[in-house]
């Protein structure tokens, strides 16, 4: 009898397991073959920003190409505020399905250290689809100002400590962690001045009220070029294919230098990665367009590309990299 109940406590036992290996099996299936009927209705695409803006316009063309290729509409949802953390979370709170995946920006990178009580964690929280661009900021100065090089800069703030300022279009902007970049870089100490907003603290410089300031080419590049600013170098290791002529910092005086503004698709942590890898391949495929590569380049933007895997490590060692700088700056988290 004893045996008798051991050996029946054995076959249970096995067609337990058999039914839980079926069931893992069939989950699989399920989502394999749910990944590839994807997608079958309209996709959100969450921009943190207002209508209008560089990352707005990004993600706009992404829509189109994805539109284009899925044959079906692509939504661009406006959730603009507190520097694109409000749109940042409704994502990561979405159905992991693929329907609502958010256009990210350099904040993505910076917002942990910034933010002491970020309700998201972008790393965790956000699986990176794929690189859509990058786009250099342009450290440019007033013409009155006797400066015409990095170098000059360079020199020109260490014989002047704590006696030049900056403009930024806030605490925490790409404007005002990228000259701590350059100031930590440089063993430079500068004032900073914020601003509520880009726009501010551009008519500022350009009145002369404060000398300098690193802004996007996007805005930056046309005034210099009708000379209102005089532009000193881009921000990114390379030059920017729409203003070869102007130098890198790096290759300017302050080697290694490299900080970009850049762009990329994410979705909610979760996502299968059958889905993933669907969504990376158009968006490669989109980028590689001469329209798409326009498109970007009326932004000053390289199109971007490579594999999910690829931008993830990017975008985690970008935001180890700005958590460093904020660190060195004393920037306290808000």
């Amino acid at each position: 009898m004893g045996y008798s109940h051991q050996a029946s406590g054995y076959t249970s036992a096995i067609k337990w397991g058999q039914r839980i290996f079926l069931g893992f099996w069939a989950c699989v299936f399920s989502v394999v073959l749910y990944a590839q009927s994807y997608p079958t209705k309209s996709i959100r695409l969450v921009v943190g920003y207002p209508a209008g803006g560089a990352t707005d316009i990004a993600a706009r063309t992404v829509a189109q190409k994805l539109s284009d290729a899925f044959s079906l509409s692509v939504i661009v949802d406006n959730r603009p505020g507190a520097a694109s953390n409000l749109g940042a979370e409704m994502v990561a709170r979405a159905a992991p399905d693929g329907y609502t995946l958010f256009l990210g920006s350099v904040s993505m990178a910076i917002n942990p250290s910034l933010y002491a009580k970020l309700t998201y964690d972008p790393i965790h929280d956000f699986v990176a689809v794929a690189h859509v661009a990058s786009t250099p900021f342009l450290l440019v100065v007033h013409p009155s100002v006797p400066i015409k090089s990095v170098k000059e800069l360079i020199s020109y703030v260490k014989a002047h400590p704590g006696q030049v300022n900056y403009a930024t279009a806030g605490k925490g902007s790409g404007g005002h962690l990228f000259m701590e970049l350059f100031a930590s870089q440089s063993a430079l100490k500068m004032v900073r001045i914020d601003y509520r907003g880009a726009a501010a603290a551009t008519t500022d410089v350009l009145s002369g009220q404060v000398p300098m300031m690193f802004d996007n080419i996007f805005t930056t590049l046309p005034l210099s070029r009708s000379g209102k600013f005089r532009a000193l170098a881009v921000s990114t290791i390379q030059r920017s294919p729409i203003a070869p002529d102007i130098p890198t910092v790096s290759e300017s005086g302050l080697s290694g230098y490299d900080a970009n503004a850049w762009f990329g698709l994410f979705a909610p942590s979760a996502t299968p990665r059958e889905i993933v890898a669907r969504l990376n391949a158009e968006v490669v495929k989109g980028l590689q367009t001469s329209d798409m590569k326009e498109r970007l380049r009326t932004l000053g933007a390289s199109a971007g590309g490579g594999s999910a895997e690829s931008f993830a490590s990017f975008f985690q060692e970008d935001t180890k990299k700005w958590a460093r700088v904020i660190k060195a700056a004393s920037i306290t988290p808000e």
